[in-house]
């Protein structure tokens, strides 16, 4: 799902990519087609769905989109939606979804199987995975000891045509969302028509990344794993670049988390209940490490692939991942003129 746009309109993505127990055996012989709405990498979520298909013999239908326009689709099916989970990238969707009353509790052993900083105040969805906020930068144009130490300085006019933002993205959206959690609806705003002022835009991370590399800009503001996917691939767009992690529990060493959640209007409620289990149990998690998306697992007593900054080093802040808004950091957004 790499730079997709927060949509308005609520379509749900043609992609459709269904898991089949019976191409990979075994199984209880259920009959049950769960149908997935999913915002996360395509990849990922069909790789740690791989072995609960083989596992349980549920077949497992994907429909993909991005994180709002499944939102606002389940929203407006309500009850009569087919969706029977609901997986994001990143937080404010779920709260949407959560808002409007359309997740079903999750199980206590789910629940269980994740630390209370990665679940909704209501219990009503959880996370699977997480990504760290940083400062991609690039190493021949800003030593080290000239970054900034907070992502509030990239509102500093030092700043000014030197950072890349993709604020269409829902990515950067959540990152907003965090500011907002930590320092406030009113130094958020004031942030974000700094970054009016300072910031060139950029499609998505990846864009910003291979900008960052050739110099065009100076830093940008992405997720941790794309630079590390292209480290573990060519390099091609990240050999001069570097990333810093603001620690400090600064609003720029945010953590977004990827949920999953049962619509309460499913049909196969027992069986959605035991793919979230799945996915934030040790096969589902231990599946996420295994793959190449280098995203950070959440369940208890699974470590992160090794190439990553452990989790423990992070510092990011406290944030209340069921409180997260997106529609009003999107009204934020538009009112600073980057939307």
């Amino acid at each position: 799902m790499r730079g997709r746009s927060t949509a308005v309109a609520a379509v749900v993505g043609a992609a459709v990519l269904a898991l089949s127990a019976a191409c990979g055996g075994g199984g209880s012989g259920s009959k049950t087609e769960l149908v997935v709405y999913n915002a996360q990498h395509e990849d990922l979520v069909a790789a740690m769905l791989k072995g609960f298909a083989k596992e349980t013999g549920i077949d497992v239908t994907l429909r993909n989109g991005s994180d709002f326009e499944l939102a606002n689709q389940i929203v407006q099916e309500g009850s009569a939606s087919p969706a029977d989970v609901f997986l994001t990238e990143n937080s404010p969707a779920m709260t949407l979804v959560s808002d409007k009353g359309l997740f079903a509790p999750v199980d206590g052993d789910t629940m269980a199987q994740v630390p209370a900083a990665y679940v909704s105040s209501k219990k009503d969805w959880l996370g699977f995975a997480a990504r760290s906020t940083v400062l991609a930068y690039n190493t021949a144009g800003v030593p080290k000891d000239q970054l900034p130490a907070s992502i509030m300085d990239m509102a500093d006019p030092r700043w000014k045509g030197q950072v890349g933002i993709a604020p269409s993205g829902a990515d950067f959206q959540a990152i907003v969302s965090a500011v907002v959690a930590v320092e406030g609806q009113a130094k958020a705003q004031t942030w974000l028509q700094g970054l009016k002022t300072n910031a060139k835009i950029y499609r998505n991370n990846v864009a910003i990344l291979s900008a960052v590399n050739s110099g065009e800009i100076k830093t940008g503001i992405i997720y941790h794993y794309y630079w590390y996917q292209d480290q573990a691939e060519s390099g091609a767009n990240s050999k001069n670049v570097t990333l810093d992690f603001f620690g400090h529990q600064d609003p720029g060493a945010f953590l977004s988390t990827s949920g999953a959640g049962v619509l309460k209007s499913s049909k196969h409620a027992a069986d959605a209940q035991q793919l979230v289990n799945y996915l934030t149990g040790k096969a589902g998690q231990q599946a996420l490490v295994d793959s190449n998306a280098l995203e950070y697992p959440v369940g208890n007593g699974i470590k992160a692939n090794a190439k990553l900054k452990p989790l423990s080093e992070l510092d990011p802040p406290t944030v209340d991942v069921g409180a997260l808004n997106g529609p009003a950091v999107v009204a934020m957004m538009q009112q600073a003129g980057l939307l």
